[in-house]
């Protein structure tokens, strides 16, 4: 059994209380990570999930929950470019919904296009075209906040759910999922033309172009020769670009991804404060020990092995529960959110990475005081 563990293990107590912090500042680290990730996942769920290839944005737009209208000749133009197989008009908007069973009204985001062009990838919006075909008919995402009301339960149960938007009277027509984001709570889908009397838009402004390129062409050049092609009031993107535009706004436009970075690097700090308070006290309580062993005729390399391998034991032992309880967290926060909260392996080894350096970290500053064990001074 190693010097390091008989060390560690010889109170009981301080070992407990050594784990808990690095748990708990483990924990801080996971629930940042978390947040992060669950918002940049979710304000991507609806892009991820449109059927097109290239899409067409004003410039002066800023993110999918804050959209600039354009002209949709603008879409019509690209259908001339070579390798464009079709191009549809997508308009989206917030709008006040109403919750049938308790009055109160809460923002939802609408998604609105042609019933006859396919736009959202969802099977369960697809075989639903028909019924948003019919005017005041929409389709509700059963995976929004509860806040809305239990639609999808009442919906299942073959009731007529009916209810306002904006003021203006609706009825259900049907479920899809998608989930909500930090942008919207919930979602609806509807046809441009319910859109145009629900949120009195002229349908000659349109929010996105969704472009498909023709099969076995490679988007980004078809992208390029519609860059060429239309004026500078409408911004082309491919796929990945219109993913990553929307993820650039959350990380560089507002203060919330500082914020959750900021969140992680506070727990890497207090790990790093309370790991080397235990062995830093590990090492004071033992001076008279490590004299001995260089007294003995081991180098100082080898006591400073003995205390890094406790760093890496501890970072070990702390990480293992801490995981477990972030594990917990993740689940009832994912059931009370709705949001992509998802402990994923990748996530699992960067937390354990960091808590390796912030143990090794706490450890080389404990090690000073290894300075001062001089056999000559103790003995």
């Amino acid at each position: 059994m190693s010097i390091a563990w008989l060390q560690l293990s010889r109170e009981k107590s301080r070992l407990l209380v050594a784990l808990a912090g690095i748990a708990f500042a483990d924990i801080l680290i996971f629930m940042q990570m978390g947040f992060q990730d669950a918002l940049y996942d979710s304000s991507v769920l609806i892009h991820e999930r449109l059927d097109g290839d290239i899409f067409l944005i004003s410039p002066q737009s800023t993110a999918m929950f804050a959209m600039k209208s354009f002209p949709r000749r603008r879409l019509y133009q690209t259908i001339a470019v070579a390798g464009v197989k079709s191009g549809s008009p997508l308009y989206l908007d917030l709008g006040l919904w109403k919750n049938p069973v308790d009055r109160s009204s809460r923002s939802i985001f609408a998604i609105a296009f042609n019933p006859k062009e396919a736009v959202l990838n969802l099977p369960a919006v697809e075989s639903s075209l028909d019924k948003i075909k019919l005017t005041d008919t929409i389709l509700f995402d059963e995976a929004s906040q509860e806040k809305f009301g239990p639609i999808g339960k009442l919906f299942k149960e073959g009731e007529t759910v009916e209810t306002e938007v904006r003021n203006k009277r609706i009825k259900v027509g049907g479920l899809f999922a998608i989930g909500p984001s930090f942008g919207a709570d919930g979602n609806i889908v509807m046809s441009d033309i319910t859109f145009k009397d629900i949120f009195e838009r002229d349908l000659g402004l349109i929010d996105i172009g969704v472009v498909k390129v023709k099969p076995g062409l490679d988007s980004a050049s078809v992208a390029s020769n519609i860059k060429e092609r239309l004026p500078k009031d409408v911004v082309v993107l491919t796929r990945q670009e219109f993913i990553d535009w929307e993820k650039n706004y959350w990380k560089t436009g507002t203060s919330i991804g500082f914020i959750f970075s900021l969140g992680i690097g506070m727990g890497f700090i207090v790990g790093i404060v309370i790991v080397y308070q235990i062995l830093s006290t590990e090492v004071a309580d033992h001076l008279p020990e490590y004299a001995t062993l260089k007294a003995m005729g081991y180098k100082q390399i080898f006591l400073l092995g003995v205390v890094f391998q406790e760093a890496i034991i501890l970072s070990v032992l702390g990480f293992i529960p801490g995981t477990g309880i972030s594990f917990f967290l993740y689940n009832l926060t994912r059931n009370a959110t709705q949001l992509p909260m998802l402990m994923t392996v990748s996530k699992a080894a960067g937390v354990l990475m960091l808590t390796i350096l912030m143990c090794l970290i706490s450890g080389a500053i404990a090690v000073r005081k290894l300075g001062r064990a001089d056999p000559a001074d103790i003995f």
